[in-house]
């Protein structure tokens, strides 16, 4: 998901998004640790998508 995608969704989808990703990320990190991931670059991603999130959202806090 790109930043632009992001900036349309409301903070409340974005905190929902961003409860969805950390779940995410968590299955992803137990399920490598057991047994290796066909691409572990997703978890990269996901944690890009997470601090995109925050950023995002730390902007529209500042701003309001």
């Amino acid at each position: 998901m790109k930043a632009v995608e992001i900036r349309e969704l409301t903070s409340k989808e974005l905190e929902e998004k961003l409860e969805v990703e950390y779940d995410n990320i968590q299955t992803l990190k137990l399920n490598h640790a057991t047994s290796p991931l066909d691409n572990p670059n997703t978890i990269k991603q996901t944690r890009q998508l997470i601090a995109r999130i925050h950023t995002i959202l730390k902007e529209r806090e500042k701003n309001n």
